[in-house]
């Protein structure tokens, strides 16, 4: 039996987020860029021959089938390719849903890279995004394999170099809606437009070390949850940058590398009021990715 293991999908973060527009259809038009790091959901993948797709593991309860963005990716590459062949795929979640992490979303990525290797159905990486859009904004990216500046909903993409960084990022308590977020009255939705030269000429001139722009869903995410604002507000006045990653609930600082990050975790967590659990629910040092694990399994 055919079968890989192990396979990995990578979390997200977006280490800015400005909404630049609205469309008539009612999507926002976002400038984002996003970064992969080193917290990984895995997945199994066996092929079996009579088409069926299953699913087993953790991190599944309450998932109906038909929302589960791996089944949907699953059937999107057989539709798409006439695969005959179908597949038990097994979780092991990591990254935390609902976090603005990605995991949904980088998991059907890895599908899709995964069964398209498994079934040797041979789709190259720009008909594996066209399947992946459907599914999600965030899709796309995680088939695009490269740290990207992307621009519209999402899906379009230009690789960027980011320079090698760490990062703190912590769980508070707290579950954002994200439709909640963006059907708020006082979102932000007229942020001006930036080229992508002004963030990698940021990257690398007298800026450098700094978080370039600034999360627009912050504001209103920090007004409808006070428990993350006040997690952020107590993260910042310890002296560190602290930005939200997506429409939230999880936050994030940047640091040159890991041991840098670790210290600023364990000096700020030993001043925080109370026990530390009852602010944060959940906190991972993670090194920036250059690229996706999977970016050499599809052909360009």
């Amino acid at each position: 039996m055919a079968a890989l293991y192990d396979v990995p999908a990578p979390a997200k973060l977006n280490l800015f987020l400005h909404v630049v527009g609205r469309r008539s259809d009612g999507y926002h038009l976002l400038q984002t860029v996003f970064r992969f790091v080193d917290l990984c959901d895995s997945l199994d993948f066996e092929s079996t021959p009579d088409g069926v797709l299953s699913r087993e593991g953790d991190g599944l309860a309450g998932l109906p089938a038909d929302q589960d963005l791996v089944l949907r990716a699953a059937r999107a590459l057989q539709r798409a390719t006439g695969a005959r062949q179908g597949a038990r795929i097994r979780y092991r979640k990591r990254i935390p849903a609902g976090g603005g992490l990605g995991g949904g979303s980088s998991d059907a990525a890895t599908t899709l890279i995964a069964l398209n290797r498994l079934w040797g159905t041979g789709l190259a990486r720009a008909e594996l995004m066209r399947l992946a859009l459907p599914l999600g904004a965030d899709v796309p990216v995680f088939v695009f394999g490269r740290p990207a500046f992307a621009q519209g909903v999402g899906e379009d993409l230009s690789a960027v170099a980011l320079p090698e960084r760490a990062y703190w990022i912590v769980r508070p308590h707290a579950h954002v809606a994200t439709a909640d977020v963006f059907r708020d009255p006082d979102l932000t939705r007229n942020s001006e437009s930036v080229k992508i030269s002004v963030f990698t000429d940021w990257q690398t001139g007298r800026h450098a070390g700094a978080l370039f722009g600034r999360n627009d869903l912050e504001a209103v995410v920090f007004r409808q949850h006070p428990e993350i604002a006040a997690l952020a507000r107590s993260m910042q006045g310890q002296g560190v940058e602290v930005r939200m990653t997506g429409s939230g609930s999880c936050l994030f600082a940047e640091f040159p590398d890991a041991a840098s990050a670790g210290m600023h975790r364990d000096r700020i967590i030993s001043k925080m009021e109370g026990p530390p659990d009852a602010a944060i629910e959940g906190s991972w040092i993670c090194r920036g990715l250059d690229d996706h694990p999977l970016l050499g399994w599809v052909a360009d």
